[in-house]
C-alpha cells in the first residue's frame, strides 16, 4: 500500500533545507505521495529510507508498454478496485483476432483501421491485432505477420505456442514490440528465453489462478518481469471471479505473482454473448480483450462503456476550446458562446442543428463546468469571454459584431460590451430547448 504524505514526512530528515526545491520537508513529502516528486530529490535522505520509499511507490500492478513507438500503448499500473475511489488510468485495449490461415486478412485488417469513431471529443477504435498461429507453420505465420505490418503499423499480439514461430517473426519486429502470447506449462522455458532475447512482454496462460501463480513465480525467478496473465476463463462467472481475485490480491495483499495486467482471450463465438463477456471484462479489470469479430454495433457498445469507465469521475467530460461550425456558417451567421461542458456542447449544437440556422458555436474552456457553475466559479466571466473572442480569430470571419450569450448569464451583457468595444451582446435563451425558436426570430429580425 502506498505511503501517505505524513508517513513519508516521518521518514525524512525534517531539516527544511529546501535542496529538494520545495519550501519544507512536509511540502516535499506531500508531492512525493502524489507522485509529483521523486525521493531522489532529497539529498539528505538515507539509502535505507530511499529504498523503503521506492518499494512503497512501486505500482502494485506492473505497467507494460507495447506497440510501434509512435503508436505505443501502456496498460497496467492501476491503483484502485473501484473507479469512484480514484480513477482507472489505462483503458482496456480491444484487439481483433486474425488467424494466419484466414484468406481475408487484408479485409479484417481494414475493419480494424475503419473502426475509428469520434465521441465527446475522443477518438475511439479497435486498438490492436491478435494474430493466431492456427497453422502452427512458422513460415505461414511469418507471412501473415508481414502482410499485417506492411499494411498498417498497429500494436500486435503474437498468438503462438510454437517457439520456432515466435523466434522466426520477432527478429523482424524489433520496432513493433509486440506482446508474445503465450507461455504455457509445456513451453515456458523456451518462451521466457525468447521474450528476454527480444525484450517483448510475455503472456502466461493456464487454466486457473493457482497454475498461473506457479508459472509466474518461475518466470520471476528467471529474472523476467514483463508479464501478462490469462487464467483462461470459460464463462462469465469464471471471468468475474478470476479477475476480481487477481485485482484484490495485487492491490490489497501485494501478492507480486498476480501484480500484472490481465489479458482476456474470448472464446465465445456468439456475437451477442461475446459482447456481454467483453463488457464484463472491461468493467472488471481486463487490460486487453481479444475479440473474434468486430461490427459497428458491437464497437459502439464497447467503446462507449470503455470511455465511461475510464473517464475521471472527478473531472467533467469536456470539449476542446474552439470555434465550431454548425452547418455551413458564413460571415453573416450568428455566433453563440457557451462553456466546454460536454453535455452543454452537445445540447446546444443539437438545438442549433434543429433550428436549420447555420451558426458559429464558440466553446470556451471552463474546466468542463456548466454555464452557471462556471460563472459562479469565475471561469465564465465578462473579461474571460472577451479575451476568448478576441484571441479566437472569429472577428476576421464575420462582417458583424453581435455575440449571443446564454440567458443564465444575462447579467454579463454590459460588462462584455465594455470589454469588447464595437460588439453588441444579445442575451439568448436559458434552456437549450429554446434555441431553435430564438435563432429563427433572431435571423428574421436582422433581415
Amino acid at each position: 500500500m502506498a505511503l501517505t504524505g505524513i508517513e513519508i514526512f516521518k521518514l525524512l530528515p525534517k531539516t527544511n533545507c529546501k535542496k529538494c526545491g520545495f519550501p519544507t520537508c512536509l511540502a516535499f513529502a506531500m508531492k512525493v505521495a502524489q507522485g509529483q516528486a521523486d525521493i531522489e530529490q532529497c539529498p539528505e535522505a538515507s539509502d535505507e529510507v530511499k529504498a523503503k520509499l521506492k518499494e512503497a511507490a512501486t505500482p502494485p500492478i506492473r505497467g507494460i508498454v507495447f506497440g510501434p513507438q509512435n503508436k505505443s500503448i501502456k496498460i497496467g499500473e492501476e491503483q484502485c478496485l473501484f473507479r469512484h475511489e480514484k480513477k482507472f488510468f489505462h483503458p482496456t485495449v480491444l484487439a481483433l483476432k486474425i488467424k494466419d490461415t484466414d484468406k481475408n486478412i487484408d479485409e479484417k485488417l481494414q475493419e480494424v483501421v475503419n473502426s475509428q469513431i469520434e465521441r465527446v471529443g475522443e477518438i475511439l477504435k479497435i486498438d490492436a491485432v491478435f494474430l493466431e498461429d492456427e497453422s502452427n507453420d512458422p513460415s505461414r505465420f511469418k507471412e501473415a505477420v508481414e502482410k499485417i505490418i506492411n499494411k498498417a503499423q498497429i500494436p500486435m499480439i503474437l498468438g503462438t505456442f510454437n517457439p520456432h514461430s515466435a523466434e522466426l517473426v520477432l527478429n523482424d519486429l524489433l520496432t513493433i514490440r509486440p506482446i508474445l502470447y503465450g507461455a504455457s506449462e509445456q513451453n515456458i522455458d523456451e518462451m521466457v528465453s525468447i521474450a528476454k532475447k527480444y525484450n517483448v512482454p510475455l503472456t502466461v496462460t493456464a487454466k486457473g489462478i493457482e497454475k498461473v501463480i506457479s508459472m509466474v513465480e518461475k518466470i520471476q525467478s528467471l529474472g523476467f518481469e514483463e508479464i501478462l496473465i490469462d487464467t483462461e476463463p470459460q464463462t462469465a462467472i469464471e471471468l468475474l471471479t478470476d479477475n476480481t481475485l487477481i485485482r484484490r490480491a495485487s492491490l490489497k495483499k501485494r501478492i507480486k505473482s498476480l501484480g500484472y495486467p490481465v489479458l482476456t482471450l474470448l472464446r465465445e463465438k456468439d456475437p451477442f454473448y461475446e459482447t456481454v463477456l467483453a463488457s464484463l471484462a472491461i468493467l472488471k479489470y481486463s487490460s486487453i480483450v481479444v475479440l473474434n469479430e468486430i461490427t459497428g454495433w458491437k464497437n459502439l457498445v464497447l467503446f462507449t462503456l470503455r470511455q465511461n469507465i475510464y473517464s475521471d469521475p472527478q473531472v467533467p467530460m469536456q470539449v476542446k476550446q474552439d470555434i465550431y461550425k454548425v452547418g455551413q456558417p458564413d460571415e453573416n451567421s450568428p455566433i453563440i458562446v457557451t462553456t466546454n461542458f460536454a453535455l452543454t456542447y452537445f445540447l446546444v449544437k443539437g438545438e442549433i442543428e434543429n433550428s436549420k440556422v447555420p451558426a458559429w458555436l464558440a466553446i470556451m474552456d471552463c474546466d468542463g463546468l456548466s454555464v452557471l457553475t462556471a460563472w459562479a466559479a469565475g471561469k465564465f466571466s465578462a473579461s474571460k469571454i472577451a479575451q476568448f473572442i478576441k484571441e479566437s480569430g472569429i472577428e476576421e470571419k464575420l462582417n458583424h459584431r453581435e455575440l449571443i450569450i446564454p440567458g443564465y448569464v444575462a447579467m454579463l451583457k454590459a460588462a462584455i460590451e465594455d470589454k469588447l468595444p464595437g460588439w453588441k451582446v444579445v442575451v439568448g435563451t436559458k434552456e437549450a430547448s429554446g434555441i431553435p425558436a430564438f435563432l429563427k426570430n433572431y435571423v428574421r429580425n436582422r433581415q
